[in-house]
């Protein structure tokens, strides 16, 4: 052991002596970045470790680097680590260490974003609901209440980060304050002030801070701050030099940055699905690379927003589970002709790393599933919601009942008979999201945000009227990602404001893991309304590498949520589009016994009608041409320089 202990020593001291050579920094005097004292422009690509599973971070990262990219960008999502206060997990699916770690080794760099907003199309552009139990703060400013936890949430996160810079041996060279504050209303220097004096508090000095915007001064104005160097994000097609005159309006000196050069774009329900031709990606690329500009793709490879973690904008539109973006990398890392576009301009540049790209992975087709119906949401509420319901004269919304995501049961009484159709108001476009409605079980119909305001339906007094309320996803953009869920304001019946209601918070990850039984003695044969089906499958025997990944649809179904072996794969809404089918990866799949599948259908099931199903295919569909609920409102338009920065 003494002998070890002289080895172990000059290990660590040759350790310390290689980190100390390493830096990164801005030569001002030759508008360039400065990688270990010598000119260095970086080419990266954005991949969100959250919605990538880890099984998979090997194999894009090595895509990513094969093709001739230097650096990647991924955002640290707060409430991902955070989901109540002071509750913090980085294991698993959320081990950003190992993520960056695996970077590390595969020679990739890292900028990171690290929040505390971040956008990107997630839930509440990252920051978590729980701070909304103040119902009076005000978030991305320096608000006393948001700072305080803002400050808690840092003080965790970015130790962790700090041995991973590039000048103490990590991947690191660079780190995202805030996200294009500039196109925010509030314009808080302050609050830019003390994220400043935060992020360099527990990173110190050395490493180089940044902020980045949508290319127009209006936007710079108020996102940049003295001591953040200051970079802008633009889409393909543009005007290259204009808009990097914009980034010298705020940085005469420095290197040129476009921190989001977009490959394609964001989806939403009800509206067709985004793409951009590759030729177009690679000729503005090129362009951009021409000037001698440092350049990050958004995004290389979307990934999937599983579970309940889609985000969506204003006028309220949510974003589907797929995150495809029509990326260089397709949702499941399948290589396409966008990544050989791309590759091929990169290697006008520089040199590309020699050896074989990793292959699209092989999917397979494992056919039809029958399910049949378990129970409804009624009959199983004892499981959904063991701790039972909340009472209040005036409904609470999700945040007031410490229910961040999924579903809440409201149930109150019909206050008198409404043997004719008697109309059911939200006011004040009170429901968010959805609210499907039924009556002693019998469905009526459905309640949506903007949409569907009203419902007549029937029923005698002293019957249950039961809301099934779904939160479909939390603006994540602008002034309004303040965004309170659930019934967020009376409901009247008849002109009469309902009162006297029971809420039951439902826990369905717990209960589908636990299993679902029908003790209740439901009425099965009913096909309409929120009800559960379940079903398996086993792998197929004799055929070598499965399982492997694969896609799921659902025919004749409506639109609800799914789980594969307990994994929340996300939400399926066919009949609105334009995803139809639902990415599932290998890893959650298992070849040793069956692969049990748990459907939560919220309007009707084809069951009654057709064969009770759902199919797995090798191929995916994320771009159908069928829309629901008249969809026309035009959110983003790549032509107005004022909607690049929705990200």
């Amino acid at each position: 052991m003494v002998s070890v202990l002289p080895l172990l020593f000059l290990h660590a001291g040759l350790a310390t002596l290689v980190a100390s050579q390493r830096s990164f920094g801005i030569d001002y005097a030759h508008d360039c970045f400065l990688k270990d004292g010598k000119p260095f422009r970086y080419i990266s690509g954005s991949i969100h470790y959250s919605r990538v599973p880890p099984y998979y971070w090997k194999d894009r990262l090595l895509k990513m680097k094969m093709a001739g990219l230097d650096a990647i960008q991924t955002y640290v999502p707060w409430n991902f680590h955070e989901p109540e206060p002071g509750v913090y997990t980085f294991s698993g699916d959320r081990d950003l260490e190992h993520f960056l770690e695996l970077a590390d080794e595969t020679g990739l760099l890292v900028i990171l974003r690290a929040g505390p907003y971040i956008c990107a199309e997630w839930d509440m552009g990252g920051l978590p609901a729980w701070l909304l139990e103040k119902e009076s703060i005000a978030l991305r400013t320096s608000d006393s209440d948001y700072m305080a936890a803002v400050e808690r949430w840092m003080g965790v996160l970015l130790p962790k980060m700090k041995p991973h810079l590039y000048h103490n041996g990590g991947p690191i060279i660079m780190v995202q304050v805030e996200n294009e504050y500039g196109s925010y209303f509030a314009c808080d220097f302050d609050y830019l002030r003390s994220l400043q004096n935060l992020f360099r508090h527990h990173l110190g000095d050395e490493v180089v801070l940044f902020t980045t915007d949508g290319a127009v001064k209006n936007f710079l104005r108020c996102g940049t701050l003295q001591g953040l160097y200051a970079t802008v994000d633009f889409g393909p097609g543009g005007n290259v030099t204009a808009a990097f005159l914009n980034q010298r309006h705020s940085e005469p000196k420095g290197p040129l940055v476009n921190s989001e050069f977009y490959t394609g774009w964001l989806d939403h329900w009800g509206h067709g699905h985004a793409t951009i031709p590759a030729s177009l990606v690679a000729k503005s690329l090129s362009n951009i690379l021409a000037h001698g500009a440092n350049v990050n793709m958004y995004m290389f490879i979307g990934g999937t927003n599983f579970g309940y973690w889609n985000g969506a904008n204003m006028p309220y539109a949510a974003q589907p589970t797929s995150y495809d973006y029509d990326a260089p990398l397709s949702e499941a890392g399948d290589l396409t002709e966008k990544y050989f576009a791309i590759r091929e301009i990169i290697g006008m540049y520089k040199e590309l790393p020699k050896g074989p790209i990793p292959p699209t992975t092989p999917k397979f087709a494992y056919g039809g599933v029958a399910l049949e119906k378990v129970g409804t949401v009624r009959d199983l509420l004892n499981d959904l919601s063991p701790s039972g319901p909340v009472e209040s004269v005036y409904p609470l919304t999700f945040v007031q009942l410490k229910q961040y995501f999924g579903f809440i049961l409201y149930r109150t009484k019909l206050p008198r008979n409404c043997t004719k159709n008697t109309t059911l108001l939200t006011l004040f476009d009170g429901i968010h999201d959805r609210a499907y409605v039924s009556v002693n079980g019998v469905f009526q119909g459905v309640l949506s945000r903007r949409h569907a305001l009203k419902l007549n339906i029937t029923g005698n007094a002293g019957e249950y009227l039961d809301l099934l309320i779904e939160n479909t996803g939390r603006v994540n953009y602008g002034r309004y990602n303040n965004d309170f869920k659930g019934l967020v304001s009376n409901i009247t019946l008849g002109g009469e404001i309902l009162t006297d209601w029971e809420m039951y918070p439902l826990d369905i990850d717990k209960a589908v893991v636990q299993g679902l039984r029908n003790g209740t003695g439901g009425d099965i044969s009913s096909y309409k309304g929120p009800s559960f089906y379940t079903g398996s499958f086993s792998i197929p025997s004799g055929i070598p590498d499965l399982p492997q990944d694969t896609y799921i649809q659902f025919p004749g179904w409506t639109k609800g949520q799914i789980w594969i072996n307990g994994f929340n794969l996300g939400r399926y809404w066919p009949a609105c589009g334009p995803q139809v089918t639902l990415f599932v990866p290998s890893n959650i799949l298992v070849s040793s016994s069956p692969n049990n599948i748990t459907v939560l259908e919220l309007e009707g099931s084809p069951c009654g009608t057709q064969q009770c199903l759902v199919e797995f295919v090798d191929k995916p569909n994320i771009n159908s041409s069928l829309y629901c609920e008249s969809n026309s409102d035009k959110l983003f338009s790549r032509a107005s320089g004022l909607n690049l920065d929705y990200v």
